[in-house]
């Protein structure tokens, strides 16, 4: 599988490493007053979707990058790739923004 990486260009899948569901990027928030239910439903509960599927991968043997990648998970087709940094700042602006 090819990963088209924002900045580089095409890689290998074989430089990356998979880190799960790309939503869950944000942990829960250990001084709240139920963080150990949360923190267990953040780090156990996956869902396990055939089709469309965001995605967290780490660039670990090239620029150490994280991207969120959209791939469909029944044909492994790559539909975008984004750096996690932007979708991070988004996140945080459509959130500011309410």
């Amino acid at each position: 599988m090819i990963i088209d990486h924002p900045l580089l260009g095409p890689r290998d899948a074989q430089e990356f490493t998979y880190l799960g569901d790309a939503s869950l990027i944000n942990r829960p928030d250990w001084q709240c007053e139920n963080a150990l239910s949360e923190f267990h439903d953040y780090l156990y509960l996956r869902d396990n979707p055939a089709g469309e599927h965001r995605e967290l991968w780490y660039h670990e043997q090239g620029d150490r990058s994280w991207l969120v990648v959209t791939r469909n998970t029944v044909t492994h087709e790559i539909l975008s790739v984004e750096l996690a940094h932007d979708v991070a700042k988004a996140v945080t602006a459509g959130r500011s923004a309410k």
